[in-house]
């Protein structure tokens, strides 16, 4: 890959964001009478570490816990996914929780968040000892959910920036867009531009670029609801983004779109040295759960951009990485890299 990520192999990559329960009762009434709901381990970052881990790339997670045996459970299973959790802190009194029907996307009305007051919304600066979690770290993700809980957290997630930049750690960003989350009186424009100013790769798709970036949608371009149109318009937020924020060297955007009949499409891009790689379209008409898919092209996007792969082939992974996560229960993915690599040559979910 380019220079800018030469020599960046080596490091650990240090997730930043808040662990929670996924608890999905199914539409109808049966979880009660049958005393069951399923539970997953969830949270962005949470996803894009155990992908990372997956595929075999050293990684830490950085999260708040509280100090009891669900949360003693939590951590045995993130290591035991390959995961270091030496960052993580242990404070306050309760993990998050999210309910979501099986298929349903976080981001409509679906989702119900009961989180207010987890330990991780209540951090504040000066509780997590940057210095001892970022040591053997050389990238450092977050998403857009953190900001969204609060100011407090927020101002974590500019002390923690601080000090991931001054140490020279790549900086990756999702924008994850969750309109449920922003209740405290500051719009997502108002908060996430100076977070991004820090961040060497910028994540999500057009219409986050806008709402929580500023970024001009052209409705000239979406109003035409083609896959040519939405690659100029891609290629034009790509510009507009490096022009806004001059650290970002990289720039991905995805596209997830329903189409007649009932099928799913999906590609993503990538923007890069003045660049547009654009991924092959993946379609299907079974969708299994679409909770996790963006976190996987996220993490698909720091393992080729860590291992310097042709950005070409970068694109492609990260994109057959989400596509396939489309297919798969739960919040983790379980593919590994050769099931990756089935998905590009099949062009199609072929498990």
């Amino acid at each position: 890959m380019a220079e800018e990520f030469k020599n960046n192999e080596t490091g650990a990559v240090l997730c930043f964001g808040e662990v929670m329960l996924r608890l999905s009762p199914p539409a109808d009434t049966s979880w009660l009478s049958q005393h069951q709901v399923q539970v997953n381990l969830a949270g962005a970052e949470c996803n894009v570490a155990a992908a990372l881990a997956k595929w075999g790339m050293r990684v830490k997670y950085c999260t708040a816990l509280p100090g009891n045996n669900i949360s003693a459970s939590v951590l045995r299973f993130l290591e035991d996914k390959g995961i270091d959790v030496s960052a993580v802190k242990l404070c306050g009194s309760r993990i998050g929780l999210y309910y979501i029907e099986h298929g349903t996307d976080l981001k409509h009305g679906g989702v119900i968040y009961d989180r207010k007051y987890s330990s991780f919304g209540e951090l504040q600066q000066g509780m997590i000892d940057w210095g001892a979690a970022l040591k053997g770290v050389n990238w450092f993700h977050f998403s857009a959910i953190n900001p969204a809980l609060n100011e407090n957290v927020t101002a974590v997630c500019d002390e923690a920036l601080q000090a991931a930049k001054q140490q020279g750690s790549i900086i990756s960003v999702d924008l994850n867009y969750r309109a449920k989350l922003w209740q405290y009186g500051k719009k997502p424009v108002e908060v996430m531009p100076a977070l991004a100013g820090y961040c060497d790769v910028i994540m999500g798709n057009l219409w986050s670029a806008n709402t929580l970036l500023g970024i001009e949608l052209d409705e000239a371009f979406i109003g035409v609801n083609t896959k040519e149109s939405y690659l100029q318009h891609a290629e034009k937020t790509a510009k507009a983004i490096q022009q806004k924020f001059p650290a970002c060297k990289t720039v991905a955007l995805t596209f997830r779109l329903d189409e007649p009949g009932g099928n799913l499409l999906y590609y993503g891009v990538l923007y890069h040295n003045g660049n547009l790689y654009v991924s092959n379209s993946f379609t299907s008409p079974r969708i299994v759960d679409k909770v996790g898919s963006g976190d996987c092209f996220m993490a698909g996007l720091i393992y080729g951009l860590k291992n310097h792969w042709p950005p070409a082939h970068v694109t492609e992974y990260a994109s057959a990485a989400a596509f396939g996560k489309l297919h798969e229960r739960g919040d983790l993915t379980n593919h590994s890299i050769n099931d990756i690599h089935k998905i590009i040559k099949h062009n199609a979910y072929c498990f």
